[in-house]
């Protein structure tokens, strides 16, 4: 029988993918576990591995289309298999005849036998998501363990569910055969939602199914129908104005038309070189008015004011390309922009003395494993002075303030397509040499675009720095729900006051931006001072 395969939800924050490549095509045979596509998400380019068996009979989007979450990409089954009713089903608003033809279906399992069908009836266990978190409402389906098929053991992990805390392990704690997977890894179900069945092997499950589907189908019909009506407005209101153009102008291309009225030329006096006479650019440069003579009235000018200055024409031509947002760039504009409209910012900005930090970085880079760069010291700083000042280290809960006990520190990463922060955790407690070769390997994850949402998830404070790029100073959006953000800036030699003398000095500027629900001024100011003092003295660090 033949199944639809639906765009999975690959991150916590992902509405839609883009088809970056398909690996199979039409007529191919699939097998559980086959490389199908790679879908590009807001954060990365991921691969999308088959969990059913058949012929690849039906592709719905191309190559660079985005489709939404649960859209229908593909269709798997038996060579040959009539597959457009099931595209209909899935698509196309049903007739009333339909859905009652639909409602009759799903009602005729429990009114041949007269009453409702239970799980206990059939011998099965449902297998529901369960609540893994204090705060989760939902659970993405990380990776399936088993197939349909399969057989199951109490104590096996028939899944791994991504929360929004972890991925973690979901037990069978049921005996038999796995009958039935509700929904393809990297798709969403909701806490108590059936997500499988295990049973003896054979057991129709199907009555079990549509006595808890029945309730859906029909507002999903009713979202279906209205989608027709836009599409069709539309398409009428392009018809209407493409047939109010005016045949009684003069055919001219819009930038014939500005060159004309640059120059003072009436179309009507210039003869078109292209199809139907229609006036083109060379026509209008190429234009020689005929001379008329001088008005006899017109009056003399003196010498004077005969000289006058004739500029050169130029003629310049406005042109632009447009292409489709990608979607790490939908996913920074939305989460930026929630950011910066909602939690009320303030910046605060410090400079450091950095003739210590570079002295005592090039010290440790003779010993050290890897390369300690002034932002693998900023980072252990700040996680070190995060702890001194818990409030930074928070975030707004609407009615209440989380005040994190770990710190977790955001590194922002500029990538082709926008910026990425995957998290160096528990900083406070690891050396320079392990930031360093973390944030390294982060960085080249992040370029080739494999890092994976628990790479990202979980920061508490970030630090963004365009130090490398020259930039003095800069602020920064706070990453949500994070309560602080650090922008580092370069190091500026510049002359400095030490002692009563003019000195030459190293200077760094550091702009911390505050949500003011979580963090006040003096707070805020109260951590740069820390920060600066571990800064102008790594050693500190060390200890």
């Amino acid at each position: 029988m033949a199944e639809v395969v639906k765009m999975p939800k690959m991150s916590d924050t992902m509405t839609e993918g883009v088809i970056a490549k398909w690996h199979k095509k039409v007529g191919d045979k699939v097998n559980s576990g086959d490389l199908v596509a790679e879908i590009e998400t807001d954060k990365a380019t991921m691969d999308f591995e088959s969990y059913q068996e058949g012929t690849l009979l039906y592709i719905g989007p191309k190559e660079g289309e985005a489709v939404p979450i649960d859209a229908v990409i593909a269709v798997l089954g038996e060579e040959g298999e009539d597959y457009k009713a099931l595209l209909d089903g899935e698509s196309a608003p049903a007739t009333d005849d339909k859905k009652e033809e639909k409602q009759e279906e799903v009602s005729a399992p429990a009114e041949e036998s007269g009453e409702t069908v239970s799980a206990e009836d059939l011998g099965v266990t449902v297998i529901t998501m369960p609540l893994l978190s204090d705060t989760m409402t939902e659970g993405v389906i990380a990776q399936w363990n088993f197939k349909i098929g399969d057989s199951i053991k109490s104590d096996d992990a028939i899944a791994d569910v991504e929360t929004d805390k972890a991925t973690m392990e979901v037990t069978a704690y049921a005996e038999g055969t796995l009958l039935y997977v509700g929904l393809e890894a990297g798709q969403a179900a909701k806490v108590n939602d059936i997500i499988a069945i295990v049973g003896p092997a054979g057991t129709d499950v199907t009555p079990l199914l549509n006595q808890k589907s029945a309730s859906s189908k029909a507002p999903v019909e009713a979202k279906e129908t209205k989608t027709e009506e836009p599409a069709k407005a539309v398409a009428e209101s392009t018809t209407t104005a493409s047939s109010s153009s005016d045949d009684s102008r003069v055919k001219a291309s819009p930038l014939a038309r500005k060159i004309a009225k640059e120059k003072g030329i009436n179309l009507n006096d210039v003869k078109g070189s292209a199809d139907g006479g229609r006036i083109v650019k060379k026509d209008v440069e190429s234009f020689v008015p005929t001379a008329k003579p001088a008005a006899a009235s017109a009056p003399s000018t003196s010498a004077s004011e005969a000289k006058t200055i004739t500029l050169p024409t130029f003629v310049g031509e406005e042109r632009y390309t447009e292409q489709p947002v990608s979607q790490m760039r939908k996913t920074i504009a939305r989460r930026l922009g929630e950011s910066l409209f909602t939690a009320p910012h303030f910046y605060l900005t410090i400079s450091i003395d950095m003739d210590n930090a570079i002295a005592a970085r090039a010290q440790i880079n003779e010993v050290a494993p890897v390369k300690v760069s002034f932002n693998d010291i900023i980072i252990k700083a700040a996680a070190v002075a995060l702890k001194k000042h818990p409030a930074v280290n928070s975030s707004w809960g609407g009615d209440k303030i989380r005040f994190n006990e770990h710190t977790n520190i955001g590194v922002a990463i500029a990538v082709e397509d926008g910026l990425l922060v995957p998290v160096v955790r528990f900083a406070d407690g690891k050396s320079l040499s392990h930031i360093s070769a973390e944030v390294k390997d982060f960085a080249q994850k992040a370029k080739s675009k494999k890092l994976q949402p628990s790479d990202w998830e979980g920061s508490t404070f970030t630090v963004s720095n365009l130090g490398m790029f020259g930039i003095d100073e800069f602020t920064s959006i706070i990453n949500s729900p994070d309560g602080a953000i650090l922008s580092v800036g370069a190091i500026q030699a510049i002359p400095v006051v030490k002692n009563g003398a003019v000195v030459p000095g190293n200077i760094m500027k550091l702009t911390l931006g505050c949500d003011h629900r979580v963090v006040d001024g003096a707070t805020g100011a109260a951590f740069l001072q820390t920060l600066k003092a571990l800064v102008e003295n790594p050693v500190r660090l060390l200890a």
